[in-house]
């Protein structure tokens, strides 16, 4: 990844910048009329710089290069993404159009988080994700904020790199962080990303003209995401994907990934703790699922 923090440091006052460890960093929060304010990975720093909605704009002007109309799409989306592939998130005053948003005329607020990869994450688990030559379907289940992103970005990495041809369905940019359509993260050599179309027309497309072995996206719950899914492994795609959730109770009581479970479509499902750790691990076998002695009907 071009993890490069020059764009984002010309849009803070040179006493804010100056702080900024780009190791620790994990969002910047400019909001009109309101302190600037820093979250690093254990603290919030509150700081005295109060920018004008003016500056604010200004900001985003910035990032879009001193060209807001190139970024016009990607700004109706809530966001654009940087190169290093940052993110910044945009609110203010939306005017819509046929039930779309049309345009932002007012920016309010920026929310800049900061891009971070962390290579070898899944080191760990990959010999439960490949196992004798095999890909198996996989869903990792945590809360929001756990780390089940990056885990999936460095599994799609290594399964990539170990010979599998991977196809990305990135409906939100989140992945692939791909900017003028290049990603910034790094994928792996055989994998090919699909950006910004919903993952259930995505899967359908990678399967019929990308070839795929292996087909992955991020945060699935939907009736759409399920019959989408069912396509791709009915075609002999394998699958990994993440979905929000607590523990085994939670997804099952979700009513449209419950069908995935009820149909033992996922060899593994893996919960994860803080930071991707691996917490519990549900494997698949003589059609029930198995965690060490627990075993469920």
């Amino acid at each position: 990844m071009i993890n490069n923090l020059e764009t984002i440091l010309r849009v803070l006052p040179r006493n804010i910048s100056i702080v900024v460890n780009p190791d620790k960093i994990e969002e910047i929060r400019i909001r009109a009329q309101r302190p600037i304010i820093l979250k690093n990975i254990d603290e919030e720093i509150i700081t005295d710089y109060i920018p004008s909605q003016r500056e604010v704009l200004g900001a985003l002007q910035i990032f879009c290069e001193n060209s807001i109309y190139t970024y016009q799409s990607q700004i109706c989306s809530g966001f654009i993404t940087l190169q290093g592939g940052h993110r910044v998130g945009i609110t203010g005053n939306f005017a819509m159009k046929d039930k779309q948003i049309n345009n932002i005329n007012y920016v309010s607020s920026l929310n800049i988080r900061i891009a971070k990869e962390i290579i070898g994450v899944s080191d760990v688990i990959l010999p439960e994700i490949i196992e004798n030559g095999n890909v198996n379907n996989t869903l990792i289940v945590s809360p929001p904020g756990s780390g089940k992103t990056t885990l999936l970005r460095d599994l799609i990495r290594n399964i990539s790199n170990s010979g599998y041809t991977v196809s990305v369905i990135d409906e939100r940019g989140e992945i692939a962080a791909m900017y003028k359509g290049i990603p910034q993260n790094d994928l792996g050599i055989r994998t090919d990303v699909m950006e910004n179309v919903t993952k259930n027309l995505g899967m359908k497309i990678a399967v019929r003209t990308m070839a795929p072995q292996v087909i992955c996206a991020d945060e699935i719950g939907t009736e759409e995401d399920v019959d989408a899914i069912n396509y791709g492994i009915c075609s002999g795609v394998k699958g990994i994907f993440t979905a929000h959730g607590g523990d085994i109770n939670e997804l099952r009581m979700n009513k449209n990934l419950s069908k995935l479970y009820e149909e033992k479509v996922f060899k593994k499902i893996i919960f994860l703790e803080k930071r991707g750790i691996m917490k519990k691990l549900y494997t698949l076998d003589k059609n029930v699922y198995k965690s060490g002695d627990e075993i469920l009907s």
